[in-house]
């Protein structure tokens, strides 16, 4: 009884408080804060997005994700009510993520939203008509994982356990998404995989076929990155952007091709660091910790410089 006297106390003590702090947040007048859109609009759903990939995902691996031990009919039926309701969900996400982008300054819908509803509509039906590409892709992700690393037992333990192939899965998707110019959604799904992996991709990156990163954490790969075919990353690696160009006013020019581009078959190891737009030739191997600023000739080999403590260390044994 006492300490509920003690807390009702307490609180009388703190409202006061808690209004001003509320008065400086908002503004007397109730004005919107900087950054926060006080809007009837409906943001997208992180728990939604989350649930589309892991509908997505059981699309994917049937029979590692959602849709297992079923005879092939009810397989068959059951991708079909998978798929319908991925439709669904993006086209309602997508819908929110437009209506978002298209406020304008006051936090009011521009006109644009008006066709918000059809956009969403036609670009989720442009998506789930790449669903079997995306599926071909991540087939070949499986592929390389497995043939890549010594160490994987079966091409299911890859599926079930790589932050690569998990990884894959997210950039695959989110980067249909980009490519359909769908506003806010790609780069969400993107976070989300590299909030459990560490491995950040932008959505905008393109890469090619039978892609693996070894272990993973670390790696980040920018926006206008080129990755041809049977590439593999190991930890720590940056594929880049130097400096920004600046407009008239000083701010950096958007969209601009900024990051390397990899042939095919390239390895690049941990802790390496490629930066602006250069090119890599194909079949090259670029060793780890080396700091990459201008093009490399395919097949090339480069290595980290030997340091002079090495330098003696082989003559003494020599």
């Amino acid at each position: 009884m006492g300490n509920m006297r003690e807390n009702t106390e307490t609180a009388k003590k703190t409202y006061p408080e808690i209004d001003a702090i509320i008065d400086e947040i908002l503004g007397k007048s109730g004005r919107q804060p900087r950054n926060i859109p006080l809007t009837s609009t409906e943001m997208p759903s992180l728990p939604e997005l989350r649930r589309l990939t892991d509908l997505l995902r059981s699309v994917f691996f049937p029979g590692f994700f959602g849709i297992s031990g079923l005879e092939a009919q009810s397989a068959r039926r059951r991708m079909a009510s998978v798929l319908d309701d991925t439709f669904r969900l993006l086209a309602e996400q997508i819908r929110r993520g437009i209506c978002f982008s298209c406020l304008d300054e006051d936090g009011e819908e521009s006109e644009i939203c008006e066709h918000c509803e059809d956009t969403a509509f036609d670009m989720a039906s442009d998506f789930i008509k790449r669903v079997p590409v995306i599926r071909d892709l991540l087939d070949s992700d499986v592929l390389a994982a497995y043939e890549g690393d010594p160490a994987a037992k079966s091409k299911a333990e890859t599926i079930f356990c790589y932050p690569s192939i998990h990884t894959m899965t997210n950039h695959r998707v989110a980067h249909e998404l980009y490519n359909l110019s769908v506003p806010v959604i790609p780069r969400i799904i993107s976070e989300m995989a590299h909030s459990r992996t560490g491995i950040d991709i932008h959505p905008g990156a393109a890469i090619g076929e039978e892609f693996f990163i070894d272990h993973g954490t670390g790696v980040v790969i920018g926006e206008t990155a080129i990755i041809g075919n049977r590439c593999r990353l190991y930890q720590g690696v940056t594929l880049g952007a130097l400096s920004f160009p600046k407009d008239g006013d000083g701010n950096p020019i958007k969209g601009l091709p900024r990051h390397p581009v990899l042939g095919d078959r390239i390895t690049v190891y941990a802790g390496a660091t490629i930066l602006g737009r250069v090119t890599i030739g194909s079949d090259s191997i670029i060793g780890g910790n080396v700091w990459i600023t201008s093009d490399v000739p395919p097949g090339s080999r480069i290595v980290p410089p030997r340091s002079t403590e090495q330098e003696s260390t082989d003559k003494l044994s020599g």
